[in-house]
């Protein structure tokens, strides 16, 4: 690499073994190629890249990665310039397991003496963590039909969609606008699971709306992460 040739980065974790055991890729977001490759998910872990890359971190302008906290404050301490973007997949997906999760088997719970309308609403899982356009016309009435029947489960799926528009503005300053409007409605919907979420992701909103300068995402890593499974099989039996 050259002094001053990498701008920005992506970084991700993916599992080495079943039973929580991971590695790191870091990658250069503008060329797509991997500058390094690191055993665990910690601070200590990714120190070594940041070691390496020495004087060269006054170069780093962005660093897109999952909301992992260990990630954040080395890149912090190494590149206190650098703005850290956080990757809308992850928020999303988090979402869907923390708030809709949460609500749909609240409101499972609740009509537990109404057992064929429990069954719908433990059957609607996938419909509900699903976006919209990817599904069926037969599935797509289907949730229409659940939204209309049941208003908590109604209003966490639009605030869904209303999220990820946070990530999709235009300017920093139309970022602001629709995270107060979201963080506006979670805070007024008086449901619990939603109002946790939301305090909790107050503490990464600078990260949320670097998104409408920086347009990064993890998602770029995908692939490498796959390639990486596919050579660890295909090296099944060495040890190292």
């Amino acid at each position: 690499l050259e002094p001053g040739d990498v701008r920005r980065l992506v970084m991700d974790e993916f599992a080495l073994h079943k039973g929580h055991r991971y590695a790191t890729v870091i990658m250069d977001a503008e060329r797509t190629r991997v500058l390094w490759v690191g055993r665990g998910n910690s601070r200590q872990a990714i120190r070594p890249f940041f070691e390496l890359l020495g004087e060269r971190c006054r170069h780093i302008e962005a660093v897109a990665m999952d909301m992992n906290t260990a990630f954040d404050l080395e890149v912090r301490q190494h590149c206190p310039q650098a703005e850290v973007v956080y990757d809308l997949f992850h928020v999303v997906a988090r979402y869907g397991r923390d708030v809709i999760d949460r609500i749909r088997v609240d409101q499972a719970n609740a009509l537990r003496h109404d057992k064929p309308a429990r069954q719908v609403l433990k059957q609607s899982r996938w419909l509900l963590l699903r976006n919209r356009e990817n599904l069926k016309e037969d599935h797509a009435v289907r949730l229409q039909e659940l939204l209309a029947a049941n208003q908590p489960l109604a209003t966490v799926y639009v605030l869904k969609d209303a999220l990820k528009e946070v990530w999709y503005a235009p300017s920093v300053r139309e970022g602001w606008r629709r995270w107060r409007a979201w963080l506006r409605h979670a805070r007024e919907s008086g449901l619990a699971p939603l109002q946790r979420f939301a305090r909790n992701l107050q503490h990464y909103a600078r990260g949320i709306l670097a998104s409408a300068r920086f347009h990064m995402h993890t998602s770029l890593l995908e692939g490498v992460n796959n390639r990486i499974k596919v050579i660890k099989r295909m090296a099944y039996g060495f040890r190292d």
